[in-house]
């Protein structure tokens, strides 16, 4: 779902691809790190995945009719009458393509990775805690204390100091107490633990914040204000996991180093 709707995203700026492709495309990295974990398969399954769905950007359109109308659902009117030639919308469905397999599957693709852990519930049960707890304190300290630290940020306006400040206090505060209730999982062999949690508790928060704005700012240029409108009073649904895109992977490998 993310997947199709940053399609539509990058349809505004004419970045144009159909929609069984961005849902494949969108797809590929979850599929494939979920064959790894699923079936203890490794080699070279996942860069293997990405191959061939950059080969299939790359040559699919190599021999087919010029004036076919593929991605003809983004043009205006007046295009649909007379389409441009397929050549001319190359390389715009090619970026779109490569942008898609990375944003948000290989993203989210890290939480799959989570799996593998011994303790993975308990992984990832804090993961969504300390990025969905740091989204909720944000908004709260936000509309307590950030009537007057608004507008630093010109791609979400409405984010203010205060905001970030109980967001990021939130997310450590989950480090810390995962280190308290699931010592089997979140005790650290090269420093103490529970500033081992802080830390893990701090980046994860810093990137999920970082993931929230990334996306405002990919709305922000494409000219919209919701990425779709699946979820009443959130928006879509990448509008809902942005925050967990990012912070993913940074919550991944620290929790690798640490614990």
């Amino acid at each position: 779902m993310g997947a199709l709707e940053f399609r539509n995203i990058l349809a505004q700026k004419k970045l144009l691809i159909s929609m069984p492709e961005a849902l494949i495309l969108g797809a590929i990295s979850p599929a494939a790190w979920t064959v790894v974990v699923s079936f203890g398969i490794t080699g070279n399954i996942v860069p293997g995945a990405f191959i061939l769905g950059a080969t299939w950007l790359l040559i699919s359109w190599i021999f087919s009719n010029p004036k076919g109308t593929a991605v003809s659902d983004h043009l205006t009117s007046g295009q649909r009458d007379s389409p441009p030639d397929k050549i001319e919308l190359y390389l715009g469905r090619t970026t779109a393509g490569f942008a898609i397999m990375i944003y948000p599957g290989l993203f989210f693709a890290w939480v799959i990775q989570m799996a593998v852990f011994k303790y993975a519930g308990y992984v990832i049960f804090i993961f969504l805690f300390a990025t969905f707890l740091n989204d909720g304190a944000a908004w709260a300290a936000g509309n307590l204390f950030g009537k007057n630290n608004r507008g630093f940020i010109s791609v979400s306006p409405k984010k203010s100091i205060a905001g970030f400040a109980g967001g990021i206090i939130i997310s450590i505060i989950t480090g810390i107490s995962a280190v308290l209730l699931f010592p089997e999982a979140f005790t650290s062999d090269i420093m103490p633990s529970i500033p081992a949690g802080a830390i893990l508790g701090f980046f994860t928060g810093m990137a999920a914040i970082l993931g929230d704005l990334g996306e405002s700012a990919l709305k922000r240029s494409a000219g919209i204000k919701d990425s779709g409108s699946l979820i009443l009073g959130r928006g879509g649904a990448l509008d809902s996991v942005d925050s967990l895109l990012l912070a993913a992977p940074v919550y991944y490998v620290l929790y690798r180093v640490f614990f």
